[in-house]
This record gives structure tokens, C-alpha cells and sequence, in this order.
């Protein structure tokens, strides 16, 4: 019989992933503050709760899928949170993308509880949550991890465990890093074709198969060409990691040159109000500079 899951935060990500756990036959409980999300996956097999506390009470396993450190640290550790419902021998999933540092405070406390918890960030954005192919970081106890691994095979495709706890959070910022760098050479490289007379469609297909193809490039590239920035993933949740990666470098002594810079991109957009956008609009600052259109 599988086991009961508890799913909180239906958002962009965290709603097709909690689908993907009811198709896989996952009885499953939820509860989000947006009442449309919860009805959604209700109409879908879900059983609604009224708080995290009563989605604690009714499950074994219970996965977050939050914005950031504060969402998580109130839904697990505040009034009506999961610790004052949560039983022995559960274990909690955080899927959100936070501070590793607040993911160690967390286990300590669940730990009291005689609770097991895995922080298992994502990276794939909305295609990959609709289409169950997410790439997951997972940090905890091999046991724990090797206790939930089917439960993650049902929400990704490339699951690693990569440490004890926290170890899933840094190598998200890891991740984040590389695919901000990523969108930002993409903009700039691509301002540069346009301006240069090139048609960014027919440039794309001859450099998607060499050195400079990436997994970034054939996501984010054909949204920039068309002009579509609706959200697979949100401008200021990026600024939030690239936040998270400059206070961890500094907590560690490691410099992040260019994450600082690009950082200060995202925050130029979230002063054109631009923070619910495609973290792909990160290319308009390149245009602006250049005074050229990527379409």
C-alpha cells in the first residue's frame, strides 16, 4: 500500500508536481493559502486540509513546495504548522528552493520530534514539473533518502543524492548560478546577432548542436524570439536564489563576481515591476543596452 503524502505550496511548480503524485496513485492531502489551487487538486483525487497542521495529521510523508526561507520555516515551525501536527516516524520533504543554513535549523527541530526530513530543491521549471522530469538535489540521511526515492521518481527523472542535510540547497545554488550565467550570455551574445543583421532563429539552430548548446539555450532561447516571458520560473524567486548564493559565498569566503552582477539585473527588473516575469526576460536588460529586439 502506498504511502500517505501530505503536499503544501500549489503553485507554478508545486501543483503539477502534487498531479503527478495523484497519478501515481498516491493518496494524497493538500493545502495551499490560494483556494482555487487547492480545488484544482481536489477535482483531481486530492483530499483538501484546512492548515499544514491537519496535512501533518493525516499523513506519512510531507512535501513543501514554497517561495523562499520565510514561507518554509512558518509552514513547518508556526501556529498551525506541521511540527504541532506531525507524528513520530514521518518524514518532511522540502522541495523549495531556501537557504540551506534554514534547512539544517528545521531538521534540528524535527529531529526533537523524532521526525526524518530530506531538502530536495528542484531545477526544470514548469515543463519539467508538468512532464515529471525534474532534476532533484536531494540532502539527508541515505536511509531517508533510499525510504523516499520512489515517492521522488514519481515528481523527476535525474534524482542524486548529494550530501546530508543542506547539501540539496547548496547544489541548488550551484544550479542557479550556472543557469542565471546562462540566460544572461544567451541575451547578450543574441543582442549582439540581431544587431549584427542575423536573424536569431537561424543562429539558434546552427549553435544549438556545438559547444555553446545547453539545456538553458533551447528552454529560454525560442521564448525570448516569440517574446514570452509568462512564467515557467518567476524573476524575483531567481533573484531570491542568487540572494541565497551571495550570502552563502559570503558566509564562505567565495567570492561571486558575477552572480553579484547579474543579481543587480534581476533587481532592475523588479523595479520595472518585471518580478512575475520569465526569469528569461533577463535578455531585455541586453536589449535596452543594445537598442536591438531579439524576435
Amino acid at each position: 500500500m502506498k504511502r500517505k503524502i501530505g503536499f503544501i505550496g500549489l503553485g507554478i511548480m508545486g501543483r503539477p508536481m502534487a498531479k503527478n503524485l495523484l497519478k501515481a496513485g498516491y493518496p494524497l492531502v493538500v493545502f495551499d493559502l490560494n483556494k482555487d489551487a487547492i480545488g484544482e487538486l481536489v477535482r483531481a483525487g486530492a483530499i483538501a486540509a484546512s492548515s499544514s497542521k491537519e496535512v501533518a495529521e493525516r499523513t506519512e510523508v510531507i512535501i513543501t513546495m514554497l517561495p523562499d526561507s520565510p514561507e518554509v520555516k512558518e509552514v513547518i515551525m508556526g501556529k498551525d504548522g506541521v511540527m504541532e501536527g506531525v507524528k513520530p516516524g514521518s518524514v518532511v520533504i522540502d522541495m523549495s528552493s531556501i537557504n540551506p543554513l534554514m534547512s539544517q535549523e528545521i531538521e534540528k527541530e524535527l529531529k526533537k520530534k523524532g521526525v526524518e526530513m530530506l531538502d530536495a530543491p528542484v531545477s526544470g521549471g514548469e515543463p519539467g514539473a508538468i512532464q515529471g522530469t525534474l532534476a532533484i538535489m536531494v540532502g539527508g540521511q541515505d536511509k531517508v533518502f533510499k525510504e523516499c526515492i520512489e515517492i521522488l521518481k514519481d515528481m523527476g527523472k535525474n534524482i542524486v543524492r548529494v550530501g546530508e542535510i543542506g547539501a540539496g540547497g547548496f547544489t541548488k545554488l550551484v544550479n542557479q548560478i550556472i543557469v542565471a550565467l546562462n540566460i544572461a550570455a544567451v541575451g547578450e551574445a543574441f543582442t549582439l546577432g540581431v544587431k549584427a543583421g542575423l536573424d536569431p532563429q537561424t543562429v539558434y539552430q546552427a549553435i544549438r548542436g556545438g559547444l555553446a548548446g545547453s539545456a538553458v539555450l533551447d528552454a529560454k532561447a525560442p521564448m525570448i524570439f516569440e517574446r514570452n516571458f509568462k512564467p515557467g520560473f518567476k524573476v524575483k524567486l531567481h533573484l531570491k536564489d542568487l540572494n541565497n548564493a551571495l550570502s552563502t559565498g559570503k558566509a564562505l569566503g567565495v567570492p561571486l563576481p558575477l552572480s553579484s552582477f547579474i543579481q543587480q539585473i534581476f533587481v532592475s527588473l523588479i523595479v520595472e515591476n518585471r518580478g512575475e516575469e520569465d526569469h528569461s526576460a533577463l535578455a531585455t536588460f541586453f536589449e535596452k543596452m543594445g537598442r536591438a529586439e531579439i524576435k
